[in-house]
């Protein structure tokens, strides 16, 4: 059965949950929120696929995912609450290349295991192989989280069925998508010719060979932007902010804390300075809090926490020809915490209202 050729979404066919995302991880990841939020979480970002068994030891300190990690996870999670209408697969002996119509194409190697695919702005380790005529793939999104997705053809009627599943520790989310063969010709029976590649040019530019007129005065770049240099410039103008809380899991209720009440109390500080603030969001500049909590000898916790304010934006770098997505840190405090679970709640809680509270003074004061 091949799966080479261009297939169209069926949407009646396929499913469309209302969430998709990897299940809460019990060895206290970070990261282990339902739904698998997307953008910068922990500095917003390979390892193992969904078949490792090995457990981590429960006293161990896990570290906020790192922001490569993060911009990963969210775009190969983003990629399935959006699927593309419209896939083009092309299957040659040595490989695999699998291209959605508004997204970057991937050449896949089965029989290769972990090796490094470059998907757009991110690069994720893959596996894929084939298992008779179904083809499998598994994207790393972070460690011991892997995106799988298997792509078979059934023939009557001749459809390709994408089965997606999000596995992890605490388990995830499946999908199945349903593709039709995209139509090619006309409603006669003729192939369409594909029309000839339109050739764009930007204001004031002359096409291949013309030559300016001998009167036309030369062209001058556009005058770059003045950049802000005044203390604190990038917190100018906020006046709302999206507000993301992990890590506040099983572990960390038993070391005093709990994740409404920590997010109602960061909530309640930032809308009596004035903010207005959206939950569980990371779509704009967002306030990010990580709580990372483990229990000792004798009953006694040990706890990281981390405030960030982050941003997103769209720039230049200096190997890349064209903008890319970034992820803006504009203030980060973190410290550790420890005690009995009732001291070290209270000390967590404390201290992360007092760093929200700094990041405040310093957005008010940047905006005077």
């Amino acid at each position: 059965m091949d799966l080479a050729g261009s297939w169209a979404l069926n949407r009646v066919s396929s499913q469309f949950p209302a969430e998709i995302g990897f299940g809460a991880d019990p060895f206290g990841s970070p990261t282990g929120t339902r739904g698998g939020a997307s953008g910068g979480r922990g500095g917003r970002r390979g390892g193992g696929g969904g078949g490792d068994s090995t457990e981590e030891p429960r006293g161990r300190l896990i570290l906020p995912e790192t922001e490569e990690d993060a911009r990963r996870r969210r775009f190969l999670t983003d990629e399935v609450r959006l699927p593309p209408e419209q896939l083009t697969i092309v299957v040659t002996p040595a490989s695999v290349t699998i291209t959605p119509d508004r997204g970057a194409p991937r050449t896949l190697q089965p029989g290769r295991r972990d090796e490094a695919v470059t998907i757009g702005a991110i690069t994720a380790t893959t596996t894929a192989m084939w298992e008779g005529d179904r083809l499998t793939v598994g994207y790393t999104a972070q460690t011991g989280r892997v995106v799988r997705y298997i792509y078979t053809v059934s023939q009557s009627p001749r459809q390709l069925i994408v089965d997606v599943e999000l596995v992890g520790r605490g388990g995830g989310d499946k999908v199945r998508r349903v593709y039709d063969p995209a139509p090619t010709g006309q409603p006669d029976g003729s192939q369409s010719a594909a029309p000839p590649p339109r050739l764009t040019l930007p204001p004031g530019a002359l096409p291949p060979g013309a030559r300016p007129p001998a009167s036309a005065p030369p062209a001058s770049a556009p005058p770059a932007a003045a950049i802000d240099q005044r203390p604190d410039a990038t917190l100018r103008g906020l006046a709302r902010l999206g507000l993301v809380i992990e890590g506040v899991e099983a572990e960390a209720a038993k070391c005093g804390l709990k994740a409404d009440v920590l997010e109602a109390a960061v909530s309640k500080h930032l809308t009596d300075a004035g903010f207005r603030v959206l939950r569980n969001t990371d779509d704009e500049t967002y306030l990010y809090v990580n709580i990372n909590a483990v229990t000792a000898s004798a009953g006694l916790c040990v706890t990281r926490y981390d405030v960030t304010l982050y941003s997103h934006a769209a720039a230049p770098l200096a190997h890349t020809s064209a903008p890319v997505e970034l992820q803006v840190e504009l203030l980060h405090k973190g410290g550790l915490s420890g005690g009995a679970p009732a001291q070290n709640g209270d000390g967590v809680t404390k201290s992360v209202l007092e760093y929200v509270d700094q990041f405040v003074t310093r957005i008010k004061n940047a905006n005077k």
